[in-house]
């Protein structure tokens, strides 16, 4: 669930170039969740910093770090996507810390090798099937929704987005070139509608029946399951989950990500609010408030139900390395 607004600080021009008081950080954060405020909350109780919160898209707080350049108050960028961590490493927006708690708490797949970036929650992206209909094939796998049987039958959201564009870098990983392509090319060719509306809509439309399988980032589902509403009781009654290649390499995982700024004035306070990101509390408060998987841990709420499942292993920073690559081969399969 999207806050309304709690801890928001403008931060003018008129504070660049001031001194910081220490008890303060200044935090510019892509997600928008009600839970991620008892985050801050509660990071002030226990350590008496003040969280300033600057709220916006991940595009948006990369290109405004940017063009703030040395005179940013930014101390910490938060955001959604291994893929958009790896655009503000690439625009130097992160500076190297060293953090033993971060070393030891964080996967070495899940953190950025020189300590510009620390992943703090999960999502993965399985496959939803409609449970009113027999396939032609049983699908266990991302490969599977390139098989020609299933023409008509699969419904995805555009290939612009950043979670297909994370998982298609990470099919290029594992099948190089010339199988992802075949693959973005098998799947455009079974689309039941153009490539349309978000992760929920996907959702919805594979349970009503307008196509068969999609697939969707498994806190969307934990938010229907969570739901008291009738018609996302509905919706979760008319689908079912599939965690992906579980016999080879494991199910897609993507993160969100946390990094101290370049320039932070509060470079301190601000590796403190990462470690306390992978405390105990915090990975609990990510995954029961926001039905993520922490990245320490058990699942806990809703998704929970899902199963355990086992999981790709390849370093988050593929993600974004090979990005530009992903959207070229989208491109030219006409998967738009």
């Amino acid at each position: 669930m999207k806050h309304t607004g709690v801890i928001l600080v403008l931060l003018t021009p008129l504070f660049f170039g001031c001194a910081q008081p220490a008890n303060e950080l200044n935090l510019y954060s892509a997600r928008h969740y009600d839970t991620d405020i008892a985050l801050y909350e509660n990071f002030t109780k226990e350590t008496g910093i003040k969280v300033n919160l600057i709220e916006g898209k991940s595009d948006a707080l990369i290109e405004r770090i940017a063009s703030e350049g040395e005179l940013s108050p930014a101390d910490v960028l938060v955001t959604v996507d291994a893929g958009r961590l790896w655009r503000a490493e690439e625009r130097g927006i992160f500076q190297s810390i060293k953090s033993d708690i971060l070393d030891d708490r964080i996967p070495a797949n899940l953190r950025q090798a020189d300590g510009k970036w620390f992943g703090i929650s999960k999502r993965n992206r399985v496959i939803v099937i409609n449970t009113e209909t027999e396939l032609p094939i049983n699908i266990n796998r991302y490969e599977d929704l390139a098989n020609p049987s299933l023409k008509g039958l699969v419904c995805m959201r555009s290939s612009g987005n950043i979670y297909n564009i994370s998982l298609m870098a990470s099919v290029l990983e594992v099948a190089g070139t010339e199988g992802a392509a075949n693959w973005a090319k098998g799947v455009a060719s079974n689309f039941a509608r153009d490539p349309q509306s978000n992760d929920t809509g996907q959702i919805r439309a594979v349970a009503s029946g307008e196509c068969k399988v999609s697939i969707a980032n498994t806190y969307y589902i934990g938010r229907l399951l969570a739901s008291g509403k009738p018609e996302d009781k509905a919706v979760i009654d008319g689908i079912r989950v599939v965690f992906p290649n579980q016999s080879d390499r494991g199910t897609h995982v993507n993160i969100s990500g946390a990094g101290v700024v370049a320039s932070a004035p509060n470079k301190e306070n601000a590796i403190k609010f990462i470690e306390y990101l992978t405390s105990d509390e915090a990975q609990r408060i990510f995954a029961e408030g926001n039905n993520e998987y922490p990245v320490i841990g058990e699942a806990t709420g809703p998704i929970s139900t899902l199963g355990p499942f086992k999981e790709d292993q390849i370093s988050a920073s593929i993600l974004g390395i090979r990005q530009k690559e992903a959207v070229e081969i989208f491109d030219q399969a006409g998967w738009l």
